[in-house]
């Protein structure tokens, strides 16, 4: 069952009160009716994800009920941290080179760049 919070009107003290969800959530007390203290849900996140290891990754994705946006997302913050942390995303520059070494040297096309037809 949760727990509702409610204030002493004159005090201000707040006491914890676990109540159903079907109930009305009023509480008083010696003739005195509290306030109801309204605030936010206990929410957790998967917050200690290891930007660096792909396998972090992987597991923490495989049984989530996302999309594929959701995906490139969550990925996209990875690469974030890694560059807060390093000044640069060593996954991304390990791909660019892969990609480039494919290509015969090319170079890694620039995703802001303007074609003229």
């Amino acid at each position: 069952m949760p727990c509702y919070l409610f204030r002493h009107p004159l005090t201000g003290a707040i006491k914890a009160v676990i109540q159903k969800m079907t109930e009305p959530h009023v509480y008083s007390e010696g003739g005195i009716t509290y306030e109801r203290v309204f605030c936010v849900p206990n929410a957790a996140i998967d917050s200690n994800l290891n930007p660096f290891s792909a396998t972090d990754f992987t597991d923490k994705t495989r049984d989530s009920r996302g999309t594929v946006g959701d995906l490139f997302d969550r990925s996209k913050e990875m690469s974030e941290k890694r560059k807060s942390k390093e000044g640069y995303d060593p996954l991304e520059k390990k791909y660019k080179a892969n990609w480039s070494k494919k290509r015969k040297g090319r170079n890694f096309p620039d995703p802001n760049q303007v074609f003229e037809i």
